[in-house]
């Protein structure tokens, strides 16, 4: 596409298992869950083929915190995925906290999808969550 005015961005739930992904349409007005991926060996490369062929100039990368603001477990494994997807895609990577993404994806699960054992999907919850990422980074980004 390569369009100055047609790109997208894309957001990242970066955990240990897995990866939920989410991209925006290429005028980015809608942010929708796209994909969960495992997080191994071949990620950064399906991430940065995605990017490629999706024309993505921005990636919103989920930045785990307490609730209190102070770094988790989670916090520098992030940021170390950060430096690495920089380098594989060549696009901006901007960490976006995402206290209470997952919990919001649980609540909006709940209230669309049908069915007890869907709701459970934890891969469900994951591009939900990047979802949610991508929205609030859009709404402040590009209003």
């Amino acid at each position: 596409m390569n369009d100055e005015a047609h790109w997208r961005a894309m957001a990242i739930d970066y955990g240990a298992k897995r990866v939920g992904v989410a991209l925006t349409d290429p005028t980015r007005t809608i942010s929708y869950p796209y994909e969960t991926w495992t997080n191994d060996s071949s990620l950064l490369s399906k991430i940065a083929e995605l990017v490629e062929r999706e024309d993505v100039r921005v990636v919103a990368l989920g930045y785990p915190l307490k609730v209190d603001g102070s770094p988790t477990d989670a916090t520098k494994p992030v940021e170390t995925f950060k430096k690495k997807l920089e380098t594989a895609t060549g696009v901006e990577v901007v960490l976006r906290d995402e206290r209470y993404t997952s919990s919001e994806a649980k609540r909006r699960i709940l209230q669309s999808v049908p069915g007890r054992m869907k709701r459970r999907d934890k891969a469900l919850v994951d591009r939900n969550a990047a979802a949610i990422i991508l929205e609030e980074f859009m709404a402040e980004r590009f209003g």
